[in-house]
C-alpha cells in the first residue's frame, strides 16, 4: 500500500483540477415530518411535515462532490422550463459550479421525492422522463462539449438513463476527448457496456459488473475475471469496480489488479457513494494523480459520505482525516479530533443527527476567557439538545466588537478548550459579526442565549422560527464576565 504521505500530497493537487461532468442531473427532495395519525380516508400514515431539504442529485451530486474536494467542476446537463429547472440552477451557483444547462421544451426536471419519519424513508415518489433528448438538444450539448473539452483535465460521463447520453451523445464526447488527449470516466448504466467504447475507466458497481458480463463478482478473483471482459470486449483500458462494503477493485490490461478494502466508520445511506467514488477519482486524474492513488483516494471519500443521510459529499479535511488514520482512533480520541468543523461541516453533521430523530441545539459567543458563567450557559443548552454546536467569532470578528485588545485568547485556543467540555460536540469559527449565516447553515432545532437577552435582541430568533425552532433564554451566574475578569488581573 502506498505511504500516507503521497496520498497527503495528492489531496492538495485537487485544487487544481478542472473537470466537466455530462450526465443526468436531479433534484432531491427530502420532506420531514412526524407520523401520529391513520388516515380516515384509507388505512394508510398521514405525514405532517415539518420541514423539507432539496439537494442536487444524480450529476448534480457529481458535481457537488467536485466541488466539495476543491476541484473546479463544469457541468451540461439538461433540465425542463420548470420550477425545479430553476432550483437545480440555483444550487449549482452557490456552489460555484459552471452550469451549462440546456432547457428542453419536450420534457420537465427530474425530481425525486423522499419522505421521511423517525428516521426512516416511508416513501419516494418520482417524476421524470427517460426518452432520449431530441436531435436539435443533442447538437446543443455536444457544441458545448466540444468547446469546452480542451479546458478541463478529466471528462465525467453520469448516465442515470435519463434521456441526455444517448449514443450520438456519447460517440462524440468520447471521440473529442480522445482527439484532446482528455481521460473520460464513465458510471454506466444497462447492460451493454460497448457503447462506452474509447472511454478511458469505467465503473461499475458489483451488480451493474456482474449484468453487464453475466458472471459472478463476489470474489476478488471473480472481479478480475469480469473486468477483464469489460476491458477486452468494450475497448476500455480500466475498470473501477466498487463493491460495497468489500470496498472496490482497480483492474488493468496491464497490471496486477489492486483490491481496495472499504473504509467506512459506520454505513447510514449509500445513496450517491457511486457520484462520490467518480468524482474523486476523475478529479485525481484531471490533477495528474496516478490512477491506482486516484483509486484509494475514491475509496476514502465513499467510505465518508456513506455515513452521511442522503446524497452527500467528502471534503477535504474529512479525507485527511482518515489519511491520518481518523477511522481508526478509539471513539473518545475521534470524537476529540472531530470537535472543530467548518460551516458546511457542521450542517451537514447536524443534518445527520436530525434524520436520526436528535434534537440540535445551538448557541454562540466569544468565549474569550471561559469563566463559570460560560459553563453554566453551555450546560443548559446540553440539556436542551442531544447534540450541541457551539460558535464562536474569530479573531478578526472579536477585535471589531470588543476592541484592538481582544481577544485575549486566538480562535484555536478557544476553540481547543471548548472542544474539551463534554457538553460541547460541535465548534465552529465564523468570522463575521453575527452567527447568522452559520445558523442559516446548521438550522437548529433549539438556538440557546443567556438570559440577559429579550428573545427580540437575540440574533436570528425570527430566522429559527421559520423551521419550527425555539429559542431558550439560560439563566446566568452573577458576578461572571470575561470583561471583569481581565479588569480583575490588570489590578
Amino acid at each position: 500500500m502506498l505511504e500516507n504521505s503521497a496520498l497527503f500530497k495528492d489531496l492538495t493537487k485537487l485544487a487544481d483540477a478542472r473537470v466537466l461532468c455530462l450526465g443526468d442531473v436531479m433534484l432531491d427532495r427530502f420532506i420531514y415530518g412526524g407520523i401520529e395519525r391513520i388516515s380516515p380516508e384509507a388505512p394508510i400514515p398521514v405525514l405532517l411535515v415539518e420541514r423539507e431539504k432539496h439537494m442536487l442529485g444524480g450529476a448534480g451530486n457529481v458535481v457537488a462532490n467536485i466541488a466539495a474536494l476543491g476541484a473546479k467542476a463544469v457541468l451540461i446537463a439538461v433540465v425542463g422550463n420548470d420550477t425545479a429547472g430553476t432550483d437545480i440552477a440555483k444550487h449549482l451557483g452557490d456552489l460555484g459550479v459552471d452550469a451549462q444547462l440546456e432547457m428542453a421544451s419536450d420534457r420537465f426536471t427530474t425530481v425525486k421525492s423522499r419522505f421521511v419519519s423517525a428516521g426512516q424513508q416511508m416513501l419516494r415518489v418520482d417524476r421524470e422522463k427517460t426518452a432520449g433528448i431530441p436531435v436539435e438538444v443533442e447538437d446543443r450539448v455536444i457544441a458545448r462539449a466540444e468547446k469546452i473539452i480542451p479546458t478541463v483535465g478529466a471528462v465525467i460521463l453520469s448516465d442515470y438513463k435519463k434521456g441526455l447520453l444517448t449514443e450520438r451523445v456519447v460517440a462524440s464526447v468520447i471521440d473529442i476527448a480522445r482527439r484532446h488527449n482528455v481521460p473520460v470516466v464513465v458510471d454506466p448504466k444497462g447492460a451493454d457496456f460497448t457503447r462506452y467504447k474509447g472511454a478511458s475507466v469505467i465503473t461499475p458497481n458489483r451488480k451493474e459488473l456482474e449484468t453487464a458480463t453475466a458472471m459472478k463478482a463476489g470474489t476478488d478473483e471473480e472481479v478480475r475475471a469480469a473486468a477483464m471482459k469489460i476491458i477486452t470486449g468494450c475497448g476500455v483500458p480500466a475498470v473501477l469496480a466498487t463493491r460495497s462494503r468489500d470496498g472496490m477493485s482497480l483492474v488493468t490490461g496491464d497490471e496486477n489488479p489492486l483490491h481496495i478494502p472499504a473504509n467506512m466508520r459506520e454505513v447510514f445511506d449509500v445513496s450517491g457513494a457511486g457520484d462520490t467514488v467518480i468524482a474523486t477519482f476523475a478529479s485525481a486524474m484531471a490533477a495528474k494523480i496516478p490512477m491506482r492513488n486516484a483509486a484509494l483516494l475514491a475509496n476514502i471519500a465513499a467510505g465518508i459520505v456513506v455515513g452521511k443521510p442522503g446524497t452527500a459529499t467528502a471534503r477535504p479535511e474529512e479525507i485527511e482525516t482518515a489519511i491520518s488514520g481518523g477511522y481508526a482512533m478509539e471513539k473518545q480520541a475521534y470524537q476529540r479530533k472531530t470537535k472543530f468543523a467548518t460551516r458546511d461541516g457542521a450542517a451537514e453533521q447536524a443534518d445527520r443527527w436530525r434524520t436520526r430523530g436528535f434534537k440540535v441545539g445551538f448557541t454562540n459567543g466569544c468565549f474569550d476567557l471561559l469563566h463559570p458563567g460560560h459553563v453554566a450557559t453551555l450546560r443548559q443548552a446540553k440539556a436542551a439538545c442531544d447534540y450541541l454546536v457551539v460558535a464562536i467569532n474569530s479573531d478578526a470578528s472579536v477585535k471589531r466588537l470588543k476592541g484592538p485588545t481582544r481577544p485575549v485568547q486566538d480562535e484555536q485556543a478557544r476553540a481547543a478548550i471548548l472542544s474539551a467540555l463534554e457538553m460541547v460536540d460541535i465548534v465552529v469559527v465564523y468570522d463575521e459579526d453575527t452567527p447568522i449565516e452559520t445558523l442559516k447553515a446548521v438550522k437548529p432545532d433549539v438556538l440557546v442565549k443567556g438570559g440577559q437577552y429579550k428573545l427580540e435582541e437575540v440574533v436570528g430568533y425570527d430566522l429559527i422560527q421559520t423551521w419550527g425552532g425555539k429559542v431558550v433564554r439560560a439563566d446566568m451566574e452573577d458576578g461572571f464576565s470575561t470583561t471583569n475578569t481581565i479588569a480583575k488581573m490588570a489590578g
